[in-house]
């Protein structure tokens, strides 16, 4: 399987010109000299409108975004803290958003350094600023480097703050980062408290980019699902909206069932590998909280979707190693209980290929990579959700033994699936600094070229001896392999990479397996299997039908893949010699083509190897007396196909005793003794 991963955008730290600088006048200027007047400081706000790609990775769309998740995550805090219930969203034209909470309100009252100031004031004016750095006032919060709000004061062209708290009610207006009335006082609000962040984002700094009804939405009803316990109310004006967005202009969020209902709703009708994983950690040693919901499944594209504090960690981090660490440890201990040597080859890779996962931690005091909060990389995470979770998974796989042995055939087939590419680009590798070498058993035909040329895989070097002889050199070549190959609906990846008769097998035909499988390498027109008319003979056919299935299905759908089909008998009367394919033609043959009473010699066949190269050529290899099979498939989707060879050759025996039980009926009871 296809791993995919994630990437996100590096922000860019210089996407912004150089803003126009005066120059200096007078001697410096025309010496050239550096003194104290070129030393400019920037005060308040203005490093964040100089530099706005610093704090918030730039000023396109995407960065532009990053406003209202500030605003919209304070709001969070205070529900996460368990002082508010209710988060109001409203977005109108004009690109003016706003965002309302039922917390306790921001402080208003004489800031004791600033005493001018109010405490509003402080916060939506000065970096670093804010509650969230002692943790006395918030156990778990998005927002530690203090600057939030008052960056996105800085870059909005004005902001309105609203503040109902003690009873009464007080608002301030910004501009571009700088107070433009003083804290007005309301009046009474004795039935309501909370803030209200009204803003509009500053044109100049951003241009032509535009919030997106879409992009707000989304991060809207993402916060509703990351806390079940808040209630999200989405507004937006039905004109910024478009039908095919399928977005309502007014909607209620609130998700009892968490981060298993937003995976649920994500996945839909696709058909998963076992049933959802979710669950959840408490805080209740002060250490943090932990909720996931994990499912596997290859009908939808991986992903892992990580939070910390409703922080979206668009580049993972240590929560996420965790989570990839105890998921593995887990699958890797059940495999070893229940005796499956190949859980060696897990890795947490194999584990995540197929998996559609929704993770969210909250922690004290976390560390991210940058202002922009996309990496976590607080040490303690890590260890949080693997221990945490991989407990939570054990009993997950202990009670429920088929949906763990599901899973665990998921990732080791992942595992091999890995490994065979692996291999397939070091023999890429190899070979493109090498000359086509064949394997030394096989006996090319002497024309250039696939048009007209075929190759005849027979079994051991007997039948190989004849059918050498037999053949047409010009245009017919011959291998032979060594007896019953592998069995590759059942092994490994490491042992169909070690065999060697399919590594020959390989070699020979020059077109590669798998994705690497190129119709236009392939060295002849037709492969032809030609093995003995017996049992074991047709389970040799079966396991090489096998490989080319799963390994070279392009033979296939391009119609270069045969049957031969050699006899079994020969009936002898005087000069009157014919061949039978099988039980049923020999008695067909004795009653239609011999008469009176000669006697009529029956010989059987032990193998290709006992013909005459003479008869072998005659039957089975000339072109115009020979038969022919040419293998195909009936279903265009495979998924009879698959299912039928998964059955026959795959696994689990069990499916194979199943499937003689229920065609037993159909078997001739005609043993030979």
């Amino acid at each position: 399987m296809t791993s995919k991963k994630r990437t996100a955008k590096t922000p860019d730290l210089f996407d912004q010109p150089e803003p126009a600088r005066k120059r200096p006048s007078g001697k410096a200027e025309q010496t050239g000299s550096y003194t104290a007047k070129d030393i400019e400081v920037l005060e308040g706000l203005e490093p964040v409108r100089r530099r706005p790609g610093m704090y918030i990775g730039g000023t396109d769309e995407r960065s532009l975004h990053h406003l209202a998740a500030e605003i919209l995550d304070n709001a969070m805090d205070e529900a996460v803290a368990g002082h508010a219930t209710r988060i109001e969203i409203e977005f109108e034209p004009g690109d003016i958003l706003t965002v309302e909470d039922n917390g306790r309100g921001i402080p208003v009252d004489r800031h004791p350094k600033y005493t001018n100031k109010s405490a509003l004031e402080v916060i939506m004016t000065t970096l670093h600023a804010g509650g969230k750095f002692g943790g006395k006032v918030y156990d778990t919060s998005g927002g530690l480097h203090g600057v939030g709000a008052s960056v996105v004061n800085a870059l909005s062209e004005w902001m309105e703050v609203e503040v109902a708290r003690d009873r009464k009610a007080y608002r301030q207006r910004f501009q571009r980062g700088h107070a433009a009335t003083k804290l007005e006082s309301l009046g009474s609000a004795a039935n309501r408290r909370g803030t209200i962040v009204r803003f509009k984002p500053d044109p100049k700094i951003f241009g032509s980019a535009h919030f997106s009804p879409r992009l707000l939405y989304r991060m809207a009803r993402s916060k509703a699902y990351l806390f079940r316990g808040v209630e999200v109310r989405w507004k937006c004006d039905a004109s910024l909206l478009k039908p095919e967005w399928e977005i309502p202009d007014e909607e209620v969020l609130k998700f009892p069932g968490g981060l298993l209902d937003f995976l649920t709703t994500t996945l839909g009708s696709a058909k998963t590998v076992a049933r959802p994983f979710s669950g959840q950690i408490d805080n209740k040693d002060g250490k943090g909280a932990v909720e996931w919901a994990i499912a596997w499944t290859p009908e939808i594209d991986p992903f892992i979707n990580s939070y910390c504090n409703t922080i979206p960690t668009l580049q993972g981090g240590t929560h996420e190693q965790g989570l990839r660490n105890g998921l593995t440890r887990s699958l890797r201990a059940f495999g070893e209980r229940t005796g499956n040597r190949k859980t060696a080859l897990i890795t947490p890779d194999d584990v995540m290929s197929g998996a559609c996962a929704v993770l969210s931690i909250f922690i004290r005091e976390p560390e991210f990579q940058g202002q922009t909060k996309e990496k976590l990389s607080t040490p303690d995470a890590q260890r949080l959700v693997e221990n945490g979770l991989r407990d939570h998974f054990d009993h997950f796989l202990s009670e429920n033994p088929q949906e763990a042995d599901a899973l665990l055939a998921f990732a080791v087939d992942a595992a091999e699936d890995r490994l065979r590419k692996r291999q397939e680009k070091e023999v890429s590798r190899k070979a493109a600094t090498r000359k086509l070498r064949l394997p030394g058993k096989l006996a090319d035909c002497t024309r250039d070229g696939q048009n007209g040329t075929e190759i005849f895989l027979v079994e051991g070097d007997s039948a190989g001896g004849s059918a050498k002889q037999a053949r047409d050199r010009a245009t017919q070549a011959v291998l032979p392999l060594r007896g019953k190959i592998l069995n590759v609906a059942s092994a490994a990846a490491g042992k169909l990479q070690q065999n060697q008769e399919l590594s020959s097998l390989v070699q020979a035909l020059g077109c590669g397996t798998g994705e690497r499988y190129r119709d236009s390498d392939l060295r002849y027109e037709r492969v032809i299997i030609m093995t003995d008319a017996d049992v074991d003979g047709a389970h040799i056919a079966s396991l090489l039908l096998t490989f080319f299935y799963r390994e070279m299905k392009g033979l296939i759908l391009s119609g270069h893949l045969y049957l031969a089909m050699p006899p079994l008998y020969r009936l002898t009367q005087g000069s009157n010699t014919v061949y039978a394919r099988n039980d049923a033609h020999r008695e067909e043959l004795l009653k239609r083509q011999f008469k009176g009473n000669g006697k009529v010699d029956v010989s059987r066949f032990k193998g290709l190897g006992e013909m005459m190269p003479a008869q072998l050529k005659e039957t089975t290899m000339k072109p115009g007396s020979r038969t022919l099979l040419q293998v195909a498939l009936d279903d265009p989707d495979d998924s009879g196909t698959d299912s039928l060879v998964e059955r026959l050759m795959g696994k689990k025996p069990e499916l194979r005793f199943q499937f003689i039980q229920e065609n037993a009926v159909f078997a001739a009871n005609d043993v030979d003794v």
